[in-house]
């Protein structure tokens, strides 16, 4: 019975852990970039503010996809090999090709417009590519939501 206890113990601190470990990846995070598609806005939280701004995510037969992520290249500015060599200044890619960048159709922000990635006014992209450049990719939370 001791042998069943001490084994029930190390089952629940092991799964203690692993629910710890994964909310304090979202705690330690400096920036929060928060994605939420339904209202097709996004929030960026740093350690003294939170901003709030309007995108473009995936239109009709384009999908944004949702999901946790962590940003894994930036680039100051990028020409899309899938669609036409089109240009995505202040690019932060975050999931296989797909990036938060800048747009010039400022028109379509706050509808769904994009082939999948996540548009921002100009000013805003640039604003959060140095944000993350200098607090580091690894200190950088990027959610996605329905």
């Amino acid at each position: 019975m001791t042998r069943f206890f001490l084994l029930l113990f190390a089952a629940i601190g092991a799964i203690l852990i692993l629910i710890g470990s994964a909310i304090f990846t979202i705690a330690r995070a400096d920036i929060v970039v928060t994605i939420v598609k339904s209202q097709q806005t996004m929030y960026v939280e740093t350690p003294t503010d939170t901003f709030e701004w309007p995108i473009s995510t995936g239109r009709e037969g384009y999908n944004t996809p949702s999901g946790e992520y962590r940003p894994y290249l930036l680039k100051r500015l990028h020409y899309s090999k899938k669609y036409d060599n089109a240009p995505m200044p202040w690019s932060i890619f975050f999931h296989e090709g797909y990036a938060i960048h800048a747009t010039g159709e400022v028109e379509n922000l706050g509808t769904p417009a994009s082939h999948g990635c996540v548009r921002l006014e100009l000013k805003n992209a640039r604003w959060l590519y140095r944000l993350i450049d200098e607090n580091g990719k690894e200190n950088t939370y990027i959610r996605v939501m329905e």
